[in-house]
């Protein structure tokens, strides 16, 4: 059974000093991962990434997760390889297919169907895998020769056909989860899902049948790579309580219809309780789904840290 590894994500930067003793206060709790969503109007993912390495000793990087269609393939390779290099070999590449129309819209991006950006984000780690087992542009090759330089790849060896850094792929969708199985090191299941019917970006909470049903299928899919997967889960509120169950019944009001509240006290993806219960559902998370790499927002960074210890 995998060890635990735990990170948490940034929702802002007020300052650099603030964003430094954030990066280190984490380190310092126990966390293993800075991750970077890929949201307008959040931090741009790659400087925010060589910042949180460079203000810390040991944490790893990443994104969680890089919206694909943002990205040209050739100029995302060009980003990895530098902040692998930059960080020490210390990143993570999490990718997803997008899900928030209105970025798209904003970015003059155009918005297509969930199947055609799925089958873009296969395309992407396709052709980052041939380009980092590549050795470099033939067009660079002069330049490289006469000043002694190397090709532009990243340090790690390890995602991407032994190329790259390791590969996170995120989402809830079967096509995703499809891609994640076939290709990622590290699988992320998401703690909400989208509203049938819904404008995209409208989410609920997920539910345990849900979350272990989503680790089934990528079982089912992954087959004999299974046994090598990272399971990831993205907790969306942790908050520490003697009253565990009087918390999450008043929770639950915002969450119907969709679950109920027996559902909402047996989800995954809020943590709940004194510092031993949360870390007791940390461990049965991982006894009943193999979750062992969890991450949680920002703004619960600080909360979950004291529980790491009762982890260790």
């Amino acid at each position: 059974m995998r060890n635990f590894r735990f990170g948490f994500n940034f929702f802002d930067i007020r300052s650099r000093e603030d964003f430094v003793d954030q990066c280190r206060r984490g380190e310092r709790y126990g966390f293993d991962v800075a991750l970077v969503p890929d949201h307008l109007g959040s931090p741009a993912p790659f400087p925010t990434m060589v910042a949180a390495a460079d203000a810390t000793e040991r944490l790893r990087v990443g994104s969680l997760v890089l919206n694909v269609p943002f990205w040209n393939a050739h100029l995302l390779a060009r980003e990895v390889a530098s902040v692998d290099r930059l960080t020490g070999g210390r990143l993570e590449l999490g990718l997803g297919a997008g899900h928030m129309k209105w970025e798209f819209d904003e970015a003059g991006i155009p918005w297509e169907g969930f199947g055609a950006r799925a089958r873009r984000m296969e395309e992407t780690i396709a052709e980052l895998k041939r380009l980092f087992a590549a050795d470099g542009y033939e067009q660079r090759a002069a330049t490289e020769e006469r000043f002694g330089l190397d090709a532009l790849k990243p340090v790690q060896h390890i995602g991407f056909g032994g190329h790259g850094p390791p590969l996170l792929v995120g989402g809830t969708g079967d096509r995703v989860l499809r891609v994640a199985a076939a290709h990622a090191d590290i699988v992320a299941v998401a703690g909400t899902y989208q509203v049938p019917g819904a404008p995209p970006g409208t989410f609920r909470l997920g539910s345990a049948a849900e979350a272990a049903g989503r680790v089934a299928f990528v079982r089912e899919q992954a087959g004999d790579r299974f046994s090598g997967l990272e399971l990831n889960v993205l907790v969306q509120h942790v908050q520490v309580t003697a009253d565990r169950r009087g918390v999450l019944t008043e929770m639950a009001t915002r969450f119907q219809p969709h679950l109920t509240l027996d559902e909402v006290l047996d989800t995954p993806f809020l943590l709940v309780g004194t510092e031993r219960q949360i870390a007791d559902q940390i461990r049965e998370s991982r006894e009943r789904y193999g979750f062992t790499n969890v991450t949680v927002h920002a703004p619960f960074m600080d909360t979950l840290g004291p529980v790491l210890e009762h982890l260790a």
